[in-house]
């Protein structure tokens, strides 16, 4: 079993990138050991963090931004009038965890603006390593109450995982590595809904990932646990533009 996500048919590996993102983390401990969650350093009296909100109020103001997105109707945005203030800092009031498919822009998808959203992506939106780092840090550093798994309908990494589930497909170079993670909801998916297992593993993806992270130590898991910040999946349907939570 992984001891960073939890998952029992995952094996950390060590990446330059992993070797790199645990550096930079120990740089951080070394260098600011006083840090703490970015809604905690305000001083006496100031104003909260503009994302010192609950769980439940960020769902709700980027799920009204789907909205918005699906009837055509985003917020006229002055993309210049906030850049000094951005440059400052970063309030993001969701983490998205999304995958890396060109047809899915988050910040689109959910329409909000420049730093509302802390976004994450790869190909079959599933946690790894680094990808987790990046997560934690945006729980613990920026204060960030929400994480949102974002998968999306025709996703290829979910169809090549049951290609192969379905068929042996044996793919190209590190590929295998990356499907690893996606072929136990093709599995399900397969058994479960053989008439149209795409949809079904998509769904079913999202909601594994899910699991991943809310028992995910040491960082994301005691969060959740302590109801700190909320964990959510969805499925993004590129035809209509809708997020549909799962």
């Amino acid at each position: 079993m992984c001891n960073v996500c939890g998952h029992a048919d995952h094996r950390p590996t060590r990446t330059r990138r992993g070797f790199l993102a645990t550096g930079a983390a120990a740089a951080v401990s070394l260098l600011a050991p006083s840090v703490v969650r970015a809604a905690d350093v305000a001083p006496a009296g100031a104003a909260p963090a503009p994302n010192a909100i609950p769980p439940a109020t960020a769902l709700a103001r980027i799920m009204e931004g789907n909205a918005r997105y699906v009837a055509n109707a985003p917020r006229t945005r002055d993309f210049a009038a906030g850049r000094a203030a951005r440059a400052r800092g970063q309030h993001p009031i969701a983490s998205i965890l999304s995958c890396a498919d060109s047809r899915v822009a988050p910040e689109l998808v959910f329409d909000q603006a420049p730093g509302d959203l802390f976004v994450t992506r790869v190909a079959g939106n599933v946690v790894d390593m680094d990808l987790l780092a990046s997560l934690e840090y945006g729980v613990q550093f920026l204060g960030i109450p929400l994480i949102v798994v974002l998968g999306h309908s025709a996703c290829g990494a979910v169809d090549a995982a049951l290609k192969v589930t379905q068929s042996n497909l044996v793919l190209p170079g590190h590929l295998p590595e990356l499907i690893a993670s996606i072929r136990p909801a093709a599995v399900v998916a397969t058994r479960l809904a053989p008439h149209a297992p795409l949809d079904y593993a998509i769904a079913e993806n999202v909601r594994r990932q899910v699991a991943r992270l809310e028992a995910s130590p040491p960082i994301v898991r005691k969060f959740h646990r302590e109801r700190k910040i909320d964990i959510v999946g969805g499925v993004y349907d590129i035809a209509t533009g809708k997020v549909t939570l799962v």
